[in-house]
């Protein structure tokens, strides 16, 4: 004889859960909920006892999701729980190594707000969701890609090479689910539609868009888009004797309201790093190397600001790291040999150094490893290395994630921390 014609109630680790024979009748009579039902779905009874709710001793996480399964007949995963914990540097585990599908080597990877990330590769930008799998691809019909960004889970904004004699190039905002073209960020000069060159982007939480820009006359220079929309709001044009238009690196400083454009060696034979207030357009703050004695040594490979100390780091080829201080006017480097960790014989064929800061972490990627520098005097407290794909040339941080792709054979790493045990 069947009891509790509709209700029944679990603890599950210690949580409770209550739904209906209704809802448990939707995985069928061979599944464990059938077993505990009669033929008319009435709940069975125990000899001698009056059970009222059921213990199961599993993840009540987990249960939650095949219970949420059951009742709307939909998978729903929550996107970051119960699969890797918040993001830590100095605990970080390589969890996957994914081979890429494109031919050639890999240009760019960046990393996505829900977990996912994007590889770029020549013209093609292949898309990964939290799961790691792949999205359908998004063709830019052989424009070389220069950058990609992600503005939320579902939209990506990818900048690409102009096509000489073709109105093609510039900057793109992308459906990541898709891969289809939603619209283009046009530059307008002199009440005139150009064809231009998309570098380094970047955006902020007004919903601007920026982009180093290199058009065939005067567009040179930093575009500002309202992302929404895609029209132009601004434009910073590159003074004479500094570098804007080909930026490799471009930093929204959301303390300051400006904008850090750093152009690099060896996309120039000098190095030019400004602060860009478009407030009043005007650069409230600049460095470059131009008359320096340079050396490898003291060749600048890549630039981060970091607003909490008020400086600039920039690293070089042996991954010494250097400051700069914002509060001067005019910067100049200070150097740091501390962080060196390779002396000697470069490897056959180097990658640049890359930065990143993350929740008070600096990261600097090292031909096959990425190293972690912590505490205010930023002491290398961790690296990471694998040994598979050759050295690392480029590297992203974002859904409690952190994505190398490597430069010798088309695969990128995924490092998570791991999630915390379940009481």
């Amino acid at each position: 004889m069947g009891v509790q014609k509709d209700r029944v109630r679990f603890n599950v680790g210690g949580r409770v859960f209550e739904t209906t024979a209704t809802t448990l009748a939707n995985a069928g009579r061979n599944s464990l909920f059938g077993a505990m039902f009669d033929e008319n779905w009435d709940l069975r009874s125990n000899a001698g006892t009056m059970t009222t709710e059921h213990f199961i001793d599993r993840n009540p996480d987990c249960f939650a999701v095949l219970l949420d399964l059951l009742r709307t007949g939909s998978f729903t995963f929550p996107q970051m729980a119960a699969k890797w914990g918040p993001f830590d540097g100095n605990m970080l585990r390589l969890a996957r190594s994914v081979r890429g599908l494109a031919p050639g080597d890999g240009t760019a990877i960046r990393a996505g707000p829900d977990g996912g990330c994007c590889v770029a590769h020549g013209s093609m930008v292949h898309v990964y969701d939290w799961m790691l799998e792949e999205h359908p691809p998004i063709s830019l019909d052989y424009q070389r890609v220069n950058d990609a960004i992600w503005v939320n889970s579902e939209n990506i904004v990818i900048s690409a090479c102009e096509r000489l004699g073709r109105d093609e190039g510039g900057i793109g905002l992308f459906s990541s689910l898709t891969g289809e073209l939603r619209y283009k960020f046009r530059v307008t000069h002199e009440n005139q539609v150009k064809s231009y060159t998309g570098g380094a982007l970047s955006f902020n939480s007004h919903y601007k868009l920026f982009s180093s820009c290199k058009g065939r006359s005067n567009e040179y220079g930093i575009g500002v888009w309202d992302q929404v929309t895609g029209k132009q709001v601004d434009f910073f044009y590159e003074p004479a004797e500094w570098s804007l238009g080909e930026a490799d690196k471009l930093q929204w400083l959301h303390g300051t309201n400006c904008l850090l454009v750093a152009t690099l060696f060896p996309r120039k034979d000098n190095c030019y790093i400004s602060l860009l207030d478009f407030r009043d357009k005007s650069m409230v703050w600049l460095w470059s190397d131009i008359g320096a004695p340079l050396t490898d040594e003291r060749r600048v490979r890549d630039a981060i600001a970091m607003e909490e100390t008020h400086s600039v780091c920039v690293v070089n080829e042996y991954e010494d790291l250097g400051f700069m201080d914002l509060r001067r006017s005019v910067g100049s480097v200070r150097w740091s040999s501390r962080s060196r960790l390779m002396k000697g014989k470069m490897v056959d064929e180097p990658c640049y150094p890359k930065l990143a800061l993350h929740e008070g972490q600096l990261f600097s990627s090292m031909n096959d490893s990425i190293s972690v520098f912590s505490g205010p005097d930023w002491v290398l407290t961790s690296r990471l290395r694998n040994s598979y794909g050759g050295s690392i040339c480029d590297f992203s941080i974002g859904g409690d994630r952190l994505f190398s792709l490597h430069s010798e054979e088309n695969v990128f790493d995924v490092w998570e921390t791991r999630p915390p045990p379940i009481m």
